[in-house]
């Protein structure tokens, strides 16, 4: 994932998750984000903390970003307030920030009414 550095006060990420789950599917997408969350986390705790996303951000294609960016990821993924992401919480981070994905979605679901 690219990420844009632009003046905007949000991190604006490169959103490949709408071609992933054209090509893998959503069960395929699923299995890959499940994948990403592995990668990220901290053994100890089984949920990503900021050390282990700073550690392993590389991996994915996030080595370029800073403390500061990697914080506030963390922040908004953390819906039950720990100060870590577990499995769930980074699946919905990463279905926000794809807001493509979220768009086709929502109109495949209108496409029935």
């Amino acid at each position: 994932m690219g990420v844009d550095t632009g003046s905007s006060s949000s991190l604006q990420f490169e959103d490949f998750l709408p071609s992933m789950a054209r090509k893998l599917g959503v069960e395929g997408l699923m299995q890959e984000l499940c994948k990403g969350f592995q990668l990220l986390m901290d053994p100890r705790t089984c949920k990503i903390t900021f050390q282990s996303l700073k550690k392993n951000a590389a991996s994915l294609g996030l080595g370029e970003l800073r403390d500061d960016e990697l914080s506030e990821m963390m922040r908004e993924g953390d819906l039950d307030g720990d100060g870590m992401l577990d499995q769930m919480e980074f699946c919905i981070l990463m279905v926000r920030l794809s807001p493509e994905l979220m768009e086709e979605e929502s109109h495949r679901m209108f496409q029935y009414y």
